[in-house]
């Protein structure tokens, strides 16, 4: 029996994690569960599998959640970032799902990390961050680090038997989101509700825009430097509309490995709660017989710069990565409050970007001040672009 913490738990990860574990009561139980602000499905979520301790956003939230579950059982109620750190570091947990969205992640993945908690990582934002710093942390406290994010647990699962040093390319695979064949000339009129319909996968609105935009992808190029420790000239980004291949690995003799399965989480979700084991899942197969052809393509950097933005991040390092997350998650929530158009979000992030003074091998403080100074300067840079 494996325990489990889930930060983030009512995010389209957390609730195909929660449908991992109602799947297998007998392998998995739930310690602690956050969540910003989505109380009735928490609620819900509480009363299915019990856990010690839930957190939420503040004070309100948690009265909110208290009432709500008047009458019925009632876990511990925390709130705020140090509810958050507390679920993150709960003793009586094995693994910690880091899947809360954004930034916001950070401060409890590495608490998880320094409590010596086994982590299943879905928020990338906390490699993008902080990259050198987590993993340092990580091989320090022994803790392993599983890549939850479908591509990463592909390249994961490729490397499995085989030598790290055999590696020679890993080949990104991105869906292109739902304006792969949208003209430039019509970006600046895509709405929220036609971003967010995306073609293959069922996300959150964030990760839904970042998808559209390929700042998903971007953040995964830098995710994969950190996690396979390889230089972001050995990453290939294709665009693979049938998402089916999740993502693959070449090595120095020329053969590729792949992993394929049908775009569900549930299936890199339960990979990092089992490994080394793999568990039943009654998923199907992909169909390969009734499909028309799997096809690659190169992705379109003039109309989607964000992949430039990563790779222009991964060569400069120091506090730029976190610089690029900051802005995009700004400009994604400006996009999302039709303050700015979809392709004002390309040009608000190369903005901040060109104007920020890097900082070389900066500590956790200076990564955080660099996330807020980017904040700032996206948030001034908004009326301009409106």
């Amino acid at each position: 029996m494996k325990s489990l913490t889930i930060l983030g738990s009512t995010g389209s990860i957390g609730t195909s994690a929660l449908k991992v574990v109602g799947m297998h009561p007998d392998k998995f139980s739930v310690k602690c569960l956050t969540c910003a602000a989505n109380i009735d499905l928490l609620a819900t979520q509480i009363k299915q599998f019990q856990p010690a301790m839930v957190a939420v956003l503040d004070e309100q939230h948690a009265d909110r959640l208290a009432k709500r579950l008047s009458g019925h059982f009632c876990p511990e109620i925390q709130w705020g970032e140090s509810g958050f750190i507390s679920a993150a570091q709960w003793a009586d947990a094995d693994m910690v799902l880091a899947a809360m969205v954004g930034a916001a992640g950070l401060a409890p993945a590495l608490a998880a990390i320094d409590a010596g908690k086994q982590i299943a990582l879905a928020n990338k934002e906390t490699l993008v961050m902080a990259g050198d710093i987590v993993m340092a942390r990580a091989r320090e406290n022994g803790v392993d680090i599983l890549p939850v994010d479908s591509e990463h647990c592909a390249i994961f699962q490729c490397l499995q038997g085989n030598r790290k040093r055999d590696l020679k390319k890993i080949f990104l695979t991105a869906s292109g989101g739902p304006f792969r064949h949208l003209p430039h000339d019509r970006f600046k009129t895509i709405t929220p509700a036609q971003a967010l319909n995306h073609p293959t996968w069922n996300m959150g609105a964030k990760i839904s825009i970042d998808s559209a935009t390929l700042m998903n992808k971007a953040l995964e190029v830098i995710e994969a430097v950190r996690l396979f420790d390889i230089s972001v000239d050995q990453i290939q980004v294709l665009i693979h509309p049938q998402s089916i291949v999740h993502s693959m690995v070449g090595f120095k003799d020329g053969g590729v490995m792949a992993q394929l399965g049908e775009p569900d989480m549930m299936h890199a979700i339960a990979y990092a709660f089992s490994y080394p084991e793999r568990i039943d899942l009654s998923l199907n197969f992909p169909d390969f017989a009734a499909m028309d052809g799997l096809t690659f393509d190169v992705p379109d950097t003039k109309r989607f710069p964000s992949l430039e933005f990563a790779y222009e991040a991964c060569r400069r390092g120091g506090t730029l990565p976190a610089v690029m997350n900051a802005a995009n998650e700004i400009a994604v929530e400006a996009f999302l409050k039709e303050c700015i158009s979809f392709a004002d979000i390309f040009t608000l992030v190369s903005r901040v970007m060109g104007t920020h003074t890097c900082i070389d091998n900066p500590e956790l403080s200076g990564i955080i001040e660099a996330d807020r100074w980017a904040r700032e300067k996206a948030q001034s840079l908004i009326q301009s672009l409106a």
